[in-house]
């Protein structure tokens, strides 16, 4: 074999151990099972946390349902408080099985006939707020993409390895917060797209692909950074809100913790001050979605289809018995023999207006009630920081309607069946 042979053949075996290996090097670049956890659901269930038991039973398992019966028990009771302020007897271990949606295990030890928890208890809010009188309609924000940023040893890490701070956002229960949270955690291709960088990135074209992606309208990006005094010792958490595609700062909090086994704790603490602080920005206005990021298809009102708003048919008004028909404006209602004009018809109609901020919904609604005629106004359509839908139910026609409406002072475009409102200067 000669020499030039020979060289030929140790380089296609050296390239063939390469391509394996860069194949392999792609293959975990990409693999998700060990990059990150995936969240915990976030329903609107009540959550009651840090419910600590301490039961006896016959036997392991006796033990441990008795324990989690009791901390149904006790979790009741502190929900009672929290949400009215005062004392519960309690009700009844099958009336709270039917309420329970899940049981959460913070810790616990299991022994023969013994069982020592701490314990978290979700109550389904449909069935508890029926009781408690504290259900209904809460406004939440629209979709936020969290890109949760730590600094630790002097890099920043997103889905990269499992960190703690992905844990946290994890287990953080959303139900109960007025931001709605998009959490991914690293599945599949989210490691490449979703990094530190990413949050220095401005640009609104791959903005746009990456919250398309997660069905996200904005993105907040929650940042800690670790400082740890010695191996084991004390541990400094800086935490910082950002949000949007400028990566705009909020807010800013430290806290620390004695030693590194408490980590999590502080991290869950810090999740809780950080939801607090976006929800005040959304309630003040200050995080509402970049119009760049929205991208509008220019319309035309007159050319918009009824059905396109979902409107009910016209039904006319129902009137009881000893119960006068209201005559339409400018009826004569003098009595001068003539036969009594009939009802004005009740009719559905969807009103656009802009919603910059929460307070702006609530006004607009009461606005729009105080209107004679109007026997309804409610939200069905929520975008703030954007143009949100109102259902009103109105007697009489749309373009009566229309003219109450310039009669407040409002800006006034009519369509068929739908009404756009806008303040000057707006």
């Amino acid at each position: 074999m000669s020499f030039l042979t020979d060289f030929r053949i140790k380089i296609a075996a050296i390239v063939t151990v390469v391509t394996m290996f860069a194949g392999t090097v792609v293959y975990a670049q990409l693999e998700g099972t060990e990059r990150g956890v995936a969240p915990l659901a976030s329903t609107g269930d009540f959550e009651v946390m840090g419910v600590e038991v301490d039961i006896h039973g016959d036997n392991a398992a006796d033990a441990r349902k008795k324990g989690w019966e009791e901390a149904q028990r006790k979790a009741w009771k502190m929900l009672y408080k929290r949400t009215h302020g005062t004392e519960t007897d309690g009700l009844a271990d099958a009336k709270l099985n039917t309420m329970v949606s899940a049981i959460i295990v913070e810790q616990e030890q299991i022994g023969p006939k013994r069982y020592i928890a701490t314990l978290g208890v979700m109550f389904d809010r449909a069935r508890a707020g029926s009781i408690l009188g504290v259900g209904g309609r809460r406004l939440r924000s629209p979709p936020l993409l969290v890109l949760p940023i730590m600094w630790s040893g002097g890099s920043p890490q997103v889905f990269e390895h499992r960190t703690e701070w992905q844990k946290a956002w994890a287990r953080f229960s959303s139900g109960d917060s007025v931001i709605d949270y998009v959490r991914p955690y690293g599945s599949d291709s989210e490691s490449l797209v979703l990094t530190a960088g990413q949050a220095e990135r401005p640009s609104r074209r791959w903005w746009r692909n990456i919250l398309d992606q997660f069905g996200a309208a904005d993105v907040i990006i929650p940042i800690v950074r670790l400082t740890y005094e010695y191996p084991g010792g004390p541990v400094t958490g800086r935490f910082t809100a950002r949000y949007g595609p400028d990566n705009r700062y909020i807010d800013s909090f430290t806290l620390k913790v004695g030693r590194s086994d408490d980590i999590p704790k502080m991290l869950d603490q810090g999740i809780a001050r950080l939801d607090n602080i976006y929800s005040s920005a959304l309630t003040r206005g200050v995080l509402k979605t970049d119009k760049s990021l929205i991208i509008e298809d220019p319309f035309n009102l007159d050319e918009l289809d009824l059905e396109d708003f979902d409107i009910a048919d016209e039904e006319p008004l129902e009137t009881g018995e000893g119960v006068s028909p209201v005559a339409p404006a400018g009826a004569d209602s003098a009595g001068s023999g003539s036969e009594a004009p009939a009802a004005a018809a009740v009719t559905t109609i969807s009103l656009q207006f802009d919603t910059p901020d929460v307070g702006a919904v609530g006004r607009g609604e009461s606005a729009v009630r105080s209107i004679p005629g109007v026997t309804g106004a409610s939200t069905s359509s929520l975008a703030l920081g954007g143009v949100s839908v109102m259902s009103v139910t109105y007697r009489g026609d749309i373009a009566t309607l229309a003219q109450a409406l310039r009669a407040q002072g409002w800006q006034v475009q009519q369509g068929a069946g739908a009404l756009r409102i806008s303040r000057s200067g707006q």
